[in-house]
């Protein structure tokens, strides 16, 4: 995974405190990426959220892949007892979740502006350095330098919302633009930082409250009662106003069976909203995961035989530039959807596409180093024999060492535990040994405590998972995890080939 490197003067204090929210299934990519990228600590996770400390900066935390949206946190604690409690007893709880510790919630605004505030000032020197002055310019040049510059600030401060409203309207109508998503999002992100920078007195900030409920506790409120009831304590407690169209800050607060959680979210536009993919297919955050596991280096030869629209070949490419990718599809109008998002996202010189069938690859045998891949589910192959000749087709073009990465949909993973296609392996629990018997499994558990620390867990946990995955061919299983699409789940497999197929 590529690390860039930090500024320490543009650092938060330590001790900055942060969630992500993330699909199902995708938490042990987070929790490997988080560590990686941002050197991380204090890392647990809940179902669907990662927790962790940083000193990272905005343009570190920008780079997140795996997960959807960022936060900063206000208060984590275990959930309410909704069904001890009355409905008024409970509207005290959530009250407090205000009133308990007002510092702490200060504490986070103050952080929450000066990550704004410090990223606004380091892109205003970078835009300085990037363009120096040929000319040094006079006393009354500069004067009237100045004055222009003054006067252009504040033509643009009164006309932001208006240019807001157009590119989101611009945004809507034409989504499939990636110059206007790209504009949109950064006129959003210089929104938050001018209203950051614009409120330095607390009592003058206004917000608005997302509020989610889930498991017992929605059963007996909805998620606009619990929000009001936060709404009013804020405005008790700090004099804010309340703004639901255009507010300073946004707070985020989600109850359950399992945690309470509060926080303000980092950036409005979602961290898994990729600006430079025009045509939308597979999640971004699925195929960035699946890339994350293929052990892609410089020089090597990666192939995705069945691309769709190219999402993981241009997940990988933004990741590992220097690689030479190559995208196959049967589809004519799939290779179309694929090669607009390559143009768009100026990856066309990265990565080859070509009109062949997966089980007809023109490639030589032993000759592609990685291979990944979002297996189509059962529409427009049959999943018996289709299945076997894919693998095999996959098999004998991989080199001896090379890495294959596939997601599954849970039809292909019945039909293959039952002995169909040289049954891939994964069993019942969406898990598997290796070669020697040692038990790995990377779908965590469900806790009903408040959070998990990552210490030996996600390998460790589910010890129970013994069943022996046999490989197919030389293919032999190393990795699997199971995830949301949404409606249904998938299964991301890894193999390795161990010796030449003979194919």
């Amino acid at each position: 995974m590529a690390t860039g490197p930090r500024d320490p003067a543009w650092r938060p204090a330590a001790g900055a405190r942060f969630f992500c929210t993330v699909g199902r299934g995708l938490e042990p990519f987070l929790l490997r990426e988080v560590r990686a990228r941002l050197e991380a600590t204090e890392v647990e996770y809940i179902l669907g959220k990662v927790f962790f400390t940083t000193c990272s900066d905005l343009n570190m935390l920008k780079k997140l892949k795996s997960a959807e949206r960022l936060f900063l946190l206000i208060k984590k604690q275990f959930p309410f007892n909704v069904p001890s409690v009355s409905k008024g007893k409970i509207f005290s709880e959530v009250q407090r979740l205000i009133n308990d510790d007002p510092e702490s919630w200060l504490n986070v605004i103050s952080i929450w502006k000066n990550l704004l505030e410090l990223d606004a000032k380091k892109e205003n020197l970078s835009q300085r350095d990037a363009n120096p002055q040929k000319i040094k310019l006079g006393k009354n040049d500069t004067i009237i330098g100045k004055k222009l510059k003054t006067e252009q600030m504040q033509e643009t401060e009164e006309n932001r919302e208006c240019q807001l409203e157009k590119q989101i309207e611009e945004t809507l109508e034409q989504g499939d633009s990636l110059t206007k998503r790209e504009k949109f999002q950064e006129e959003e992100f210089q929104n938050d930082v001018g209203k950051a920078v614009d409120t330095h007195n607390e009592n003058n900030l206004t917000f608005r409250v997302s509020c989610r409920c889930s498991g017992a506790i929605a059963k007996t409120f909805t998620a606009q009662e619990i929000g009001r009831i936060v709404g009013i304590a804020l405005m008790k407690q700090f004099g804010w106003k309340a703004d639901l169209r255009n507010p300073n800050l946004e707070i985020f607060i989600h109850l359950s069976d399992i945690y309470s959680v509060v926080g303000i979210p980092v950036f409005r536009v979602p961290l898994a909203s990729r600006a430079y993919i025009r045509t939308t297919g597979l999640r971004s955050t699925i195929a960035w995961a699946m890339a994350s596991v293929a052990e892609i280096e410089a020089g090597m030869f990666v192939l995705d035989p069945m691309c769709g629209f190219g999402t993981i070949l241009l997940e990988a490419a933004k990741e590992w530039p220097d690689v030479y990718y190559v995208g196959a599809d049967v589809s004519t109008s799939q290779l179309l959807g694929a090669s607009d998002n390559l143009k768009a996202a100026g990856l066309k010189d990265k990565i080859e596409l070509l009109k062949v069938s997966v089980i007809e690859l023109p490639l030589p045998s032993e000759s592609v180093d990685v291979i990944i891949s979002d297996i189509p589910f059962g529409k427009k192959f049959k999943l018996g024999k289709d299945i076997r000749s894919i693998l095999q087709e996959l098999e004998r073009v991989l080199r001896v060492g090379g890495t294959v990465v596939l997601l599954l949909s849970e039809a292909h993973h019945r039909r293959l535990k039952d002995g169909e296609g040289r049954s891939i392996p994964l069993n019942s629990k969406g898990c598997h040994t290796d070669e020697l018997g040692v038990a790995k499994c990377l779908i965590p558990k469900e806790k009903t405590g408040i959070a998990k620390t990552v210490s030996p867990s996600l390998e460790s946990s589910n010890q129970e998972c013994l069943d022996k995955m046999p490989p197919f061919g030389s293919l032999v299983p190393v990795e699997c995890y199971k995830v949301s699409l949404g409606k249904t789940d998938a299964f991301i497999y890894k193999y390795k080939k161990s010796h030449s197929s003979g194919l």
